[in-house]
């Protein structure tokens, strides 16, 4: 259930919107001359008219270039200067939609003088009405206590110690601190926060001082965090290098990290891969495993009794665990689950041995992708022992930052060579080092590449494929 006050900041950021799209659209139709010729680009007579035209499409490339530049991305902590930055970027990005509309519509008289007119009063009246809402809105946290950031920080270190100086000093930030946490506090400590959290998924933000943490519990909180929405941020040791999966600010010279966004955590990107996924995965299971399944279910049936499926849980998205499906490889004996299958190895079937060496044991991980808990590519998932043990190996915020996503039925780390088997650390670093580059960019064009790959690779055979 979506909150009041994530309506009411939703509401917040959608007027501005359609406050400026006035602005820009009004004083266009203004100063810009139209002229009378008349264009044919619909059957319709109003759709032909300039300054209906004008309008829409001031309204969709505006809301698309702001979009791409965060022009709306403002909090209270946001300095006037980072305004006046992006109001100066969206200028001169709104400057070329304009000619660009005229040079589309010849018969718009081109002055340049009467644009450059239209183009500074139009944001000046938009730089001030922005200024005037952000001096506001600081002042409301003051005395109001209107719309603030609820937060928490989890930690005892001089950063975390600062920051919560910080937040009591200046009410004008909009930041209200419900709790403080720390291993030596009995009355608040760590694990009394992972409680405070699942009690309160209103949380805005929390605030953890990253190397008093275990890793256990740091992932803890990255699974509780996005879950929930909440933002996570982190409290660095001072003067230590820090990752660029992480974005760095300032909070009065106190460095604040936060996890950066995924490309594959952006809604648009979300949306057009889950409506591929779909997709793809329907076409797969009805023209491919409705088939493959009978075929197979009576070999793998022959050679050995036990099911057809076999299922076991790995770690999806934020680490939520979810059952995995495959066809049955393995000869139906007792083994330890956390046993990895090597080269060799005597538990696999004549049958087994053929649908693992051509991937197609994962076919019915489509089921999985249909079901949401899968994408079609993706970082692999790993059994829930190898998840720990990965993680000691790996730099705890890129571990983390793999675990933001879906996992896939195939990857980029996957059709690189890093597949099966981890036999070493290099294995796991360089499979997680793949898993960072695809998440950090994502597109369509690349998981249709990673596909046609994977299709190769088993059409001409995988080393590790065993």
């Amino acid at each position: 259930m979506v909150s009041n006050k994530r309506n009411k900041l939703w509401l917040i950021w959608f007027v501005p919107i359609v406050i400026d799209i006035c602005v820009v659209s009004f004083f266009g139709l203004k100063y810009l001359d139209f002229g009378t010729e008349k264009v044919y680009f619909f059957n319709v007579d109003y759709l032909n008219n300039k300054e209906f035209l004008f309008v829409a499409f001031t309204a969709v490339s505006w809301i698309i270039s702001t979009y791409f530049i965060k022009f709306y991305k403002i909090d209270r902590y946001t300095t006037d200067f980072k305004i006046l930055s992006l109001l100066l970027k969206q200028f001169l990005l709104f400057t070329l939609i304009v000619y660009t509309f005229i040079g589309i519509f010849r018969s718009v008289d081109i002055q340049a003088t009467v644009t450059l007119k239209y183009l500074i009063i139009s944001f000046s009246i938009i730089g001030v009405i922005k200024l005037f809402v952000q001096y506001i809105n600081r002042k409301s946290a003051i005395f109001l206590k209107d719309n603030l950031k609820e937060v928490i920080i989890v930690g005892n270190g001089e950063g975390a110690k600062e920051l919560e100086q910080l937040f009591h000093s200046k009410k004008e930030l909009g930041f209200k601190l419900l709790n403080v946490y720390n291993k030596s506090n009995s009355n608040h400590h760590v694990s009394e926060s992972l409680r405070f959290i699942e009690q309160h998924v209103d949380l805005d933000e929390i605030y953890c001082a990253i190397d008093e943490l275990a890793e256990e519990e740091i992932n803890e909180f990255v699974r509780l965090a996005s879950l929930n929405n909440i933002q996570l941020k982190f409290i660095p040791e001072a003067n230590k290098h820090h990752t660029k999966r992480l974005i760095i600010d300032y909070y009065n010279y106190q460095p604040i990290l936060s996890i950066k966004q995924a490309a594959l955590n952006n809604e648009v990107n979300q949306f057009i891969k889950r409506i591929f996924d779909v997709v793809f995965s329907v076409f797969i299971i009805v023209f491919v495993l409705s088939w493959v399944t009978i075929i197979l279910g009576l070999l793998i049936k022959l050679e050995s009794r036990g099911s057809v499926f076999y299922k076991h849980t790995r770690h999806g998205i934020n680490y939520k665990p979810f059952t995995c499906y495959k066809f049955r490889s393995l000869r139906n004996v007792k083994f330890p689950i956390s046993e990895q299958v090597i080269e060799d190895d005597t538990r696999v079937t004549r049958i087994g041995r053929f649908i693992r060496r051509t991937s197609i044991d994962e076919l019915p991980q489509f089921v999985n992708v249909l079901l949401g808990d899968m994408s079609v590519v993706g970082p692999r998932p790993h059994m829930l022992p190898y998840t720990s043990a990965y993680a000691k190996k790996i730099d705890k915020y890129e571990f983390a930052y793999r675990h933001m996503v879906k996992p896939g039925i195939t990857g980029l780390a996957q059709i690189k060579g890093f597949r099966g088997e981890i036999k070493n650390d290099e294995d796991i670093i360089n499979r997680v080092k793949y898993d960072i580059f695809y998440i950090e960019n994502w597109s369509l064009l690349l998981d249709i590449k990673i596909i046609v790959q994977t299709f190769f690779n088993i059409v001409t055979g995988e080393d590790k494929a065993y």
